[in-house]
C-alpha cells in the first residue's frame, strides 16, 4: 500500500474524513514550500497535493494561475520539484501527490518520471488534463513504479465514463464539485450529493471532492457525502496575501486549521 492508500484505510477504520490541501511548488519559493508542507503536516492534514507550475493552466482559476506565474518566475522545474520532495521526505511521511498537467510529465519522460518520482518519495501522480481514454501507458508506467494514479471525474461524466475513471484511479478519485475551473465559491453545487451517490455505484476507491471548497461549512458538507475534502484556491490565496511576511507559514497553517476545524475531527 502507498502512503495514500494507508491513510484512507486508517481514516475509514477510525471513522474520520480526510482533508487534502493543494499548494503550488515554488510559490513564493521552494524553500517556503518546504516549510509549508511541514507545517501543514504538523497541523494534521491527511494528504498534500504539490502542484507543478505550468505555463498554460487551463483548469485553474486566477488565484492558482498567479501562483503558477510566481513559481515559473522562480525557474521552478519538474526536476526541482522532485528534489523538493526528497527534502520533504527527510522530515515527513505525509502522503504526497504530484499534481501536474500532462505536458511537463511527458516532456520529462514517463518511465524516467515514474522512477524518479517514486525514488524522491511521491506516492501518487495526477495529470489534470489527461483523459482516461488516453491514459493506458501513463497508468501502467506509474503503477509499475508503485505510484497511485488519480483522475478527475466531473458531474457531467456519464455512468460508463465514471466506471472507466474509477478503474484508472487508485488511491482515491478526485470528484470535481462543479463544472468550470478551480476557484472559491460561496455555495457548493446542489447536485453534488446525487453526483457522489452515482459515482460511488461505479467506483471502489475513496472519493475526495475539490473545486470551490473555501469555507469550513463547505468542508463539513463534503464530509457528509465523500471521504475527503480538497482545498486549493483559498489556501493559495492565503499564501498570496502574506508573501514577504515573516509569519506567512504560520498564517497559512492557522487558516488551514480553521478550514478543517470540526468536532468530528
Amino acid at each position: 500500500m502507498t502512503r495514500i492508500e494507508s491513510k484512507f484505510a486508517r481514516l475509514q477504520a477510525e471513522g474520520r474524513k480526510g482533508f487534502i490541501p493543494y499548494i503550488t511548488a515554488g510559490d513564493p519559493s521552494l524553500d517556503v514550500t518546504l516549510e509549508l508542507v511541514l507545517a501543514l503536516d504538523k497541523s494534521g492534514v491527511d494528504v498534500i497535493e504539490l502542484g507543478m507550475p505550468f505555463s498554460d493552466p487551463i483548469a485553474d482559476g486566477p488565484v492558482i494561475q498567479r501562483a503558477t506565474e510566481r513559481a515559473l518566475s522562480n525557474h521552478v522545474t519538474l526536476r526541482k520539484v522532485l528534489h523538493l520532495c526528497e527534502k520533504i521526505r527527510k522530515q515527513s511521511d505525509v502522503p504526497l501527490i504530484l499534481f501536474s498537467y500532462f505536458n511537463p510529465l511527458l516532456n520529462y519522460g514517463l518511465e524516467e518520471l515514474a522512477r524518479d518520482a517514486a525514488k524522491a518519495g511521491f506516492d501518487g501522480v495526477l495529470a489534470s488534463d489527461l483523459t482516461v481514454e488516453e491514459s493506458d501507458t501513463f497508468v501502467r508506467t506509474m503503477r509499475n513504479a508503485g505510484l497511485n494514479t488519480i483522475f478527475l471525474v466531473a458531474p457531467t461524466s456519464s455512468p460508463q465514463r465514471m466506471k472507466k475513471i474509477g478503474e484508472a484511479s487508485n488511491g482515491f478519485l478526485y470528484a470535481v464539485s462543479r463544472t468550470g475551473v478551480t476557484g472559491e465559491q460561496q455555495e457548493l453545487a446542489g447536485e453534488l450529493k446525487q453526483f457522489l451517490q452515482t459515482l460511488r455505484s461505479h467506483a471502489t476507491s475513496p472519493i475526495a471532492v475539490g473545486f470551490g471548497i473555501s469555507r469550513p461549512e463547505h468542508v463539513r458538507a463534503v464530509w457528509q457525502e465523500a471521504d475527503a475534502a480538497i482545498v486549493g484556491s483559498s489556501i493559495v490565496r492565503e499564501i498570496e496575501q502574506h508573501i514577504g511576511k515573516p509569519d506567512l507559514v504560520q498564517r497559512v497553517a492557522a487558516f488551514t486549521g480553521w478550514l478543517k476545524g470540526c468536532p468530528s475531527q
